[in-house]
């Protein structure tokens, strides 16, 4: 009384597939997740290296333990001593520190 008949239609026409549309939802997440998580992390990591490699003595640094103190000696093999109170010197790592409060200036001689 109230049925009719229902045939099944082909949607083959509807919606295109294959190649490259099928991979684009992907290929669109892996741009986003690039520009918005990695490359900041990049440029802030390669910011990081020039710091680190750029501290000098006289420098007043903050370490992460954020301990601050003045940079009295560069070592190799990625140390520096640093002095925290009077006479008393630590050695730090230096990717461990994360700012350098103060660059040590030369002086500034006055020309008359």
């Amino acid at each position: 009384m109230f049925s009719s008949a229902v045939y099944a239609q082909d949607g083959a026409g509807l919606v295109p597939s294959g190649g490259l549309i099928d991979f684009l939802p992907i290929i669109l997440i892996v741009v986003v997740f690039w520009f918005l998580i990695l490359r900041p992390q990049n440029k802030k990591m390669k910011e990081h290296r020039e710091m680190v490699a750029n501290v000098a003595r006289g420098d007043t640094v903050v370490t992460a333990g954020g301990m601050i103190g003045k940079v009295t000696k560069v070592k190799d093999g990625g140390e520096v001593e640093v002095e925290i109170a009077k006479d008393v010197r630590v050695r730090v790592v230096a990717s461990t520190l994360t700012d350098i409060r103060s660059k040590n200036q030369p002086v500034k001689t006055e020309s008359k």
